[in-house]
Protein backbone atom coordinates (compact mmCIF):
# COMPACT_ATOMS: atom_id res chain seq x y z
CA UNK A 1 0.00 0.00 0.00
CA UNK A 2 1.36 2.98 -0.91
CA UNK A 3 2.03 6.13 1.36
CA UNK A 4 -0.88 8.31 2.36
CA UNK A 5 -0.85 11.67 0.41
CA UNK A 6 0.15 14.48 2.76
CA UNK A 7 -3.09 16.78 1.74
CA UNK A 8 -5.07 13.72 2.37
CA UNK A 9 -3.62 13.73 5.80
CA UNK A 10 -4.09 17.54 6.45
CA UNK A 11 -7.75 17.02 5.50
CA UNK A 12 -8.34 14.06 7.75
CA UNK A 13 -6.25 16.34 10.46
CA UNK A 14 -9.28 19.22 9.57
CA UNK A 15 -11.80 16.85 10.53
CA UNK A 16 -10.51 15.71 13.78
CA UNK A 17 -9.64 19.52 14.82
CA UNK A 18 -13.42 20.72 13.91
CA UNK A 19 -14.55 17.34 16.04
CA UNK A 20 -12.56 18.57 19.28
CA UNK A 21 -13.73 22.18 19.21
CA UNK A 22 -17.42 20.65 18.60
CA UNK A 23 -17.16 18.33 21.78
CA UNK A 24 -15.08 20.82 23.84
CA UNK A 25 -17.63 23.04 25.35
CA UNK A 26 -19.99 19.71 26.31
CA UNK A 27 -16.71 18.58 28.58
CA UNK A 28 -16.93 19.73 31.92
CA UNK A 29 -18.45 19.70 35.48
CA UNK A 30 -22.37 19.19 35.03
CA UNK A 31 -23.54 17.94 31.68
CA UNK A 32 -25.63 20.81 29.68
CA UNK A 33 -28.71 19.49 28.09
CA UNK A 34 -28.58 19.61 24.40
CA UNK A 35 -32.07 21.60 24.34
CA UNK A 36 -30.17 24.58 26.15
CA UNK A 37 -27.59 24.72 24.51
CA UNK A 38 -29.55 25.09 21.09
CA UNK A 39 -31.65 27.63 23.04
CA UNK A 40 -29.05 30.31 23.75
CA UNK A 41 -32.05 32.85 24.17
CA UNK A 42 -33.75 30.99 26.94
CA UNK A 43 -32.37 32.63 29.86
CA UNK A 44 -32.24 29.31 31.70
CA UNK A 45 -28.91 28.61 33.72
CA UNK A 46 -27.49 25.95 31.19
CA UNK A 47 -27.56 27.83 28.17
CA UNK A 48 -26.07 31.03 30.05
CA UNK A 49 -23.16 28.56 31.06
CA UNK A 50 -23.09 26.91 27.96
CA UNK A 51 -22.84 29.89 25.65
CA UNK A 52 -21.28 32.29 28.04
CA UNK A 53 -18.31 30.63 29.65
CA UNK A 54 -17.60 27.55 27.83
CA UNK A 55 -17.74 27.94 23.87
CA UNK A 56 -16.13 31.71 24.34
CA UNK A 57 -13.30 29.15 26.18
CA UNK A 58 -13.48 26.65 23.57
CA UNK A 59 -13.05 29.07 20.95
CA UNK A 60 -10.62 31.09 23.19
CA UNK A 61 -8.77 28.11 23.56
CA UNK A 62 -8.51 27.24 20.15
CA UNK A 63 -7.12 30.13 18.68
CA UNK A 64 -4.13 30.72 21.11
CA UNK A 65 -3.22 26.99 20.41
CA UNK A 66 -3.41 27.71 17.18
CA UNK A 67 -1.13 30.72 17.07
CA UNK A 68 1.38 29.50 19.38
CA UNK A 69 1.32 26.19 16.94
CA UNK A 70 2.08 28.40 13.99
CA UNK A 71 4.65 30.83 15.68
CA UNK A 72 6.73 27.82 16.41
CA UNK A 73 6.68 26.56 13.18
CA UNK A 74 7.55 29.98 11.62
CA UNK A 75 10.48 29.87 14.41
CA UNK A 76 11.93 26.48 14.16
CA UNK A 77 12.46 27.20 10.33
CA UNK A 78 13.36 30.82 10.64
CA UNK A 79 16.30 30.09 13.12
CA UNK A 80 17.10 26.05 11.77
CA UNK A 81 16.38 25.14 15.19
CA UNK A 82 13.67 22.19 16.15
CA UNK A 83 14.12 23.35 20.09
CA UNK A 84 12.75 26.85 19.02
CA UNK A 85 9.26 28.29 20.71
CA UNK A 86 7.44 31.04 20.22
CA UNK A 87 9.24 32.34 23.90
CA UNK A 88 12.32 31.85 22.34
CA UNK A 89 12.87 35.62 21.93
CA UNK A 90 12.36 37.04 25.41
CA UNK A 91 8.02 37.90 24.79
CA UNK A 92 6.52 36.13 27.24
CA UNK A 93 8.82 37.12 29.90
CA UNK A 94 8.04 40.81 29.04
CA UNK A 95 4.22 40.24 29.17
CA UNK A 96 4.44 38.41 32.45
CA UNK A 97 6.39 41.28 34.12
CA UNK A 98 3.98 43.78 32.34
CA UNK A 99 1.47 41.84 34.14
CA UNK A 100 2.67 41.73 37.32
CA UNK A 101 3.69 45.46 37.50
CA UNK A 102 -0.04 45.92 36.89
CA UNK A 103 -0.69 43.60 39.97
CA UNK A 104 1.24 45.13 42.13
CA UNK A 105 0.36 48.86 41.03
CA UNK A 106 -2.87 47.53 41.39
CA UNK A 107 -3.71 48.97 37.48
CA UNK A 108 -7.54 49.59 36.41
CA UNK A 109 -9.03 46.37 36.15
CA UNK A 110 -10.01 47.60 32.27
CA UNK A 111 -8.03 50.22 30.05
CA UNK A 112 -9.64 50.21 26.59
CA UNK A 113 -12.70 47.26 26.84
CA UNK A 114 -9.83 45.53 27.73
CA UNK A 115 -8.45 43.46 31.06
CA UNK A 116 -5.57 46.29 32.47
CA UNK A 117 -3.55 42.93 33.40
CA UNK A 118 -3.73 41.88 29.66
CA UNK A 119 -2.92 45.58 28.16
CA UNK A 120 0.45 46.08 30.39
CA UNK A 121 1.14 42.32 29.35
CA UNK A 122 0.95 43.19 25.70
CA UNK A 123 2.77 46.75 26.74
CA UNK A 124 5.29 44.30 27.91
CA UNK A 125 5.73 42.27 25.26
CA UNK A 126 6.12 45.21 22.50
CA UNK A 127 8.98 46.40 25.09
CA UNK A 128 10.95 43.04 24.38
CA UNK A 129 10.10 42.86 20.71
CA UNK A 130 11.47 46.27 20.56
CA UNK A 131 15.03 45.80 22.66
CA UNK A 132 15.51 42.36 20.84
CA UNK A 133 15.16 43.84 17.50
CA UNK A 134 16.83 47.10 18.25
CA UNK A 135 20.43 44.78 19.15
CA UNK A 136 19.65 42.89 16.08
CA UNK A 137 19.32 45.58 13.90
CA UNK A 138 23.04 46.85 15.23
CA UNK A 139 24.61 43.45 14.14
CA UNK A 140 23.14 42.96 11.16
CA UNK A 141 25.73 40.13 9.68
CA UNK A 142 24.39 37.81 12.37
CA UNK A 143 20.91 38.72 12.91
CA UNK A 144 19.71 35.70 13.87
CA UNK A 145 22.42 34.64 16.26
CA UNK A 146 21.84 37.91 18.14
CA UNK A 147 18.25 37.47 18.25
CA UNK A 148 18.72 34.21 19.85
CA UNK A 149 21.29 35.66 22.43
CA UNK A 150 19.76 38.72 23.36
CA UNK A 151 16.06 37.06 23.67
CA UNK A 152 17.45 34.46 26.21
CA UNK A 153 19.37 37.50 28.10
CA UNK A 154 16.62 39.59 28.11
CA UNK A 155 14.14 36.74 29.22
CA UNK A 156 16.73 36.27 32.14
CA UNK A 157 16.82 39.86 33.05
CA UNK A 158 12.64 40.37 32.81
CA UNK A 159 12.64 37.19 35.13
CA UNK A 160 14.76 38.62 37.72
CA UNK A 161 12.23 42.04 37.93
CA UNK A 162 9.54 39.37 38.05
CA UNK A 163 11.11 37.50 41.11
CA UNK A 164 11.88 41.37 42.98
CA UNK A 165 8.10 42.24 41.67
CA UNK A 166 7.14 39.30 43.47
CA UNK A 167 9.57 39.62 46.42
CA UNK A 168 7.64 43.06 46.99
CA UNK A 169 4.04 41.91 46.62
CA UNK A 170 1.48 40.93 49.38
CA UNK A 171 0.39 37.55 49.88
CA UNK A 172 -2.49 38.41 48.08
CA UNK A 173 -0.96 40.05 45.07
CA UNK A 174 1.51 37.57 45.06
CA UNK A 175 -1.03 34.74 44.51
CA UNK A 176 -2.20 36.11 41.82
CA UNK A 177 1.51 36.81 40.10
CA UNK A 178 1.63 33.00 40.82
CA UNK A 179 -1.73 31.93 38.91
CA UNK A 180 -1.26 34.20 36.04
CA UNK A 181 2.38 32.75 35.83
CA UNK A 182 0.65 29.20 34.86
CA UNK A 183 -1.45 30.40 32.16
CA UNK A 184 -4.92 29.23 31.86
CA UNK A 185 -8.15 30.56 30.17
CA UNK A 186 -10.47 30.26 33.42
CA UNK A 187 -11.32 34.28 33.07
CA UNK A 188 -13.33 33.48 30.09
CA UNK A 189 -16.55 35.74 30.21
CA UNK A 190 -17.95 36.34 26.89
CA UNK A 191 -16.61 36.06 23.91
CA UNK A 192 -15.10 39.96 24.57
CA UNK A 193 -11.28 37.49 24.93
CA UNK A 194 -12.34 36.09 21.40
CA UNK A 195 -13.12 38.92 19.59
CA UNK A 196 -9.37 40.73 20.99
CA UNK A 197 -7.71 37.81 20.23
CA UNK A 198 -8.71 37.18 16.58
CA UNK A 199 -7.00 40.12 14.61
CA UNK A 200 -3.29 38.93 16.25
CA UNK A 201 -3.82 35.59 15.45
CA UNK A 202 -5.52 35.63 12.35
CA UNK A 203 -3.33 38.93 10.56
CA UNK A 204 -0.12 36.53 12.50
CA UNK A 205 -1.30 33.54 10.80
CA UNK A 206 -1.81 35.25 7.51
CA UNK A 207 1.63 36.65 7.10
CA UNK A 208 3.61 33.24 8.35
CA UNK A 209 1.22 31.54 5.45
CA UNK A 210 2.02 34.03 3.11
CA UNK A 211 5.91 33.51 3.56
CA UNK A 212 5.94 29.44 3.64
CA UNK A 213 7.57 29.32 0.52
CA UNK A 214 10.69 31.58 1.83
CA UNK A 215 10.56 29.47 5.74
CA UNK A 216 11.27 26.39 3.39
CA UNK A 217 14.17 27.78 1.87
CA UNK A 218 15.57 30.00 4.67
CA UNK A 219 15.40 26.60 6.72
CA UNK A 220 18.07 25.40 4.69
CA UNK A 221 19.87 28.41 5.24
CA UNK A 222 20.20 31.84 4.36
CA UNK A 223 22.87 31.44 1.96
CA UNK A 224 20.86 29.22 0.09
CA UNK A 225 17.85 31.26 0.38
CA UNK A 226 19.30 34.25 -0.93
CA UNK A 227 20.48 32.40 -4.02
CA UNK A 228 17.17 31.67 -4.49
CA UNK A 229 15.94 35.34 -4.79
CA UNK A 230 14.82 35.71 -1.22
CA UNK A 231 14.97 39.04 0.52
CA UNK A 232 16.19 37.51 3.74
CA UNK A 233 16.54 40.44 5.66
CA UNK A 234 13.66 41.92 4.93
CA UNK A 235 11.80 38.44 5.49
CA UNK A 236 13.34 37.68 8.81
CA UNK A 237 11.96 41.50 10.06
CA UNK A 238 8.38 40.78 8.63
CA UNK A 239 8.13 37.52 10.46
CA UNK A 240 9.91 38.40 13.46
CA UNK A 241 7.74 41.21 14.28
CA UNK A 242 4.21 38.99 12.98
CA UNK A 243 5.12 36.17 14.82
CA UNK A 244 6.53 37.95 17.59
CA UNK A 245 3.14 40.61 18.39
CA UNK A 246 0.72 37.00 17.65
CA UNK A 247 2.65 35.69 20.71
CA UNK A 248 2.62 39.13 22.31
CA UNK A 249 -1.09 38.91 21.99
CA UNK A 250 -1.46 35.52 23.05
CA UNK A 251 0.51 35.61 25.94
CA UNK A 252 -1.63 38.85 27.25
CA UNK A 253 -4.86 37.35 27.48
CA UNK A 254 -4.18 34.14 28.32
CA UNK A 255 -1.14 33.87 30.10
CA UNK A 256 2.25 31.69 29.24
CA UNK A 257 1.13 28.96 28.15
CA UNK A 258 4.38 26.85 27.36
CA UNK A 259 5.51 23.87 25.21
CA UNK A 260 2.67 24.02 22.71
CA UNK A 261 4.65 25.85 19.96
CA UNK A 262 7.63 22.83 20.57
CA UNK A 263 5.36 20.41 20.91
CA UNK A 264 2.46 20.85 17.92
CA UNK A 265 4.92 21.28 14.81
CA UNK A 266 7.00 18.06 15.52
CA UNK A 267 3.98 15.83 15.65
CA UNK A 268 2.56 17.43 12.51
CA UNK A 269 6.05 17.16 10.57
CA UNK A 270 5.63 13.36 11.57
CA UNK A 271 2.05 13.11 11.03
CA UNK A 272 1.50 15.27 7.81
CA UNK A 273 5.28 16.81 6.08
CA UNK A 274 7.54 18.97 6.63
CA UNK A 275 7.06 21.06 3.97
CA UNK A 276 6.12 24.16 5.81
CA UNK A 277 3.40 24.80 2.81
CA UNK A 278 1.85 22.16 4.43
CA UNK A 279 3.15 22.40 7.89
CA UNK A 280 1.87 25.38 9.00
CA UNK A 281 -1.72 25.08 7.97
CA UNK A 282 -1.02 21.13 10.34
CA UNK A 283 0.19 23.37 13.16
CA UNK A 284 -2.71 25.80 13.06
CA UNK A 285 -4.92 22.83 13.58
CA UNK A 286 -3.38 20.79 15.34
CA UNK A 287 -2.28 23.31 17.96
CA UNK A 288 -6.03 24.92 18.34
CA UNK A 289 -7.28 21.32 18.84
CA UNK A 290 -4.25 20.60 21.17
CA UNK A 291 -4.75 23.46 23.70
CA UNK A 292 -8.45 22.85 23.56
CA UNK A 293 -8.55 19.30 24.40
CA UNK A 294 -6.05 19.97 27.09
CA UNK A 295 -8.06 22.59 28.77
CA UNK A 296 -10.93 20.29 28.32
CA UNK A 297 -9.01 17.72 30.55
CA UNK A 298 -7.60 20.81 33.10
CA UNK A 299 -10.88 21.55 33.71
CA UNK A 300 -12.34 17.74 34.72
CA UNK A 301 -9.49 16.00 36.11
CA UNK A 302 -10.50 17.59 39.45
CA UNK A 303 -13.78 19.32 38.94
CA UNK A 304 -15.20 20.87 40.24
CA UNK A 305 -11.47 22.73 40.44
CA UNK A 306 -9.54 23.09 38.23
CA UNK A 307 -6.32 23.50 37.26
CA UNK A 308 -4.85 26.29 35.31
CA UNK A 309 -4.26 24.58 31.25
CA UNK A 310 -0.30 26.13 31.29
CA UNK A 311 0.73 23.64 34.12
CA UNK A 312 -1.24 20.24 32.06
CA UNK A 313 1.02 21.27 28.84
CA UNK A 314 4.28 21.81 30.78
CA UNK A 315 3.66 18.27 32.39
CA UNK A 316 3.33 16.99 28.80
CA UNK A 317 6.10 19.39 27.23
CA UNK A 318 8.56 18.22 29.40
CA UNK A 319 8.74 14.46 28.82
CA UNK A 320 8.68 15.69 24.87
CA UNK A 321 11.77 17.93 25.29
CA UNK A 322 13.60 14.94 26.64
CA UNK A 323 12.46 12.82 24.01
CA UNK A 324 13.48 15.02 21.66
CA UNK A 325 16.83 15.33 22.70
CA UNK A 326 17.54 11.70 23.01
CA UNK A 327 16.18 11.38 19.37
CA UNK A 328 18.61 13.96 18.17
CA UNK A 329 21.12 12.13 19.78
CA UNK A 330 20.61 9.13 18.01
CA UNK A 331 20.36 10.59 14.85
CA UNK A 332 23.38 12.35 15.53
CA UNK A 333 25.30 9.53 16.36
CA UNK A 334 27.27 8.20 13.48
CA UNK A 335 26.72 4.46 12.51
CA UNK A 336 29.38 1.90 14.15
CA UNK A 337 30.06 4.52 16.62
CA UNK A 338 30.69 3.04 20.31
CA UNK A 339 27.77 3.84 22.23
CA UNK A 340 29.98 4.26 25.13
Amino acid sequence: MGAVNPGRRLAVLAVCALAVALAAPWIGYGATPPAAAFAPFSGTADAEIFWRFRVPRVLLGFLAGAGLAAAGAAFQAMFRNPLATPFTLGVSSGAAFGAALSIQLGLPAAILWLPGGAVCALAGALLAILIVYGLARSHPERSIAVLLLAGVALSFFFSSLLLFLHYLADFTRSFLIVRWLMGGLQKTDGFAGVLALAPFVASGSAIILAFTHELNLLATGEDLAASRGVGVRRVQAVLFFAVSLMVGGIVALCGPIGFVGMMVPHMCRLAVSPNNRLLVPASLLAGGAFLAACDAFARTIIAPAEIPVGVITALLGGPFFLWLLAGRRRRDRVPGEDPA
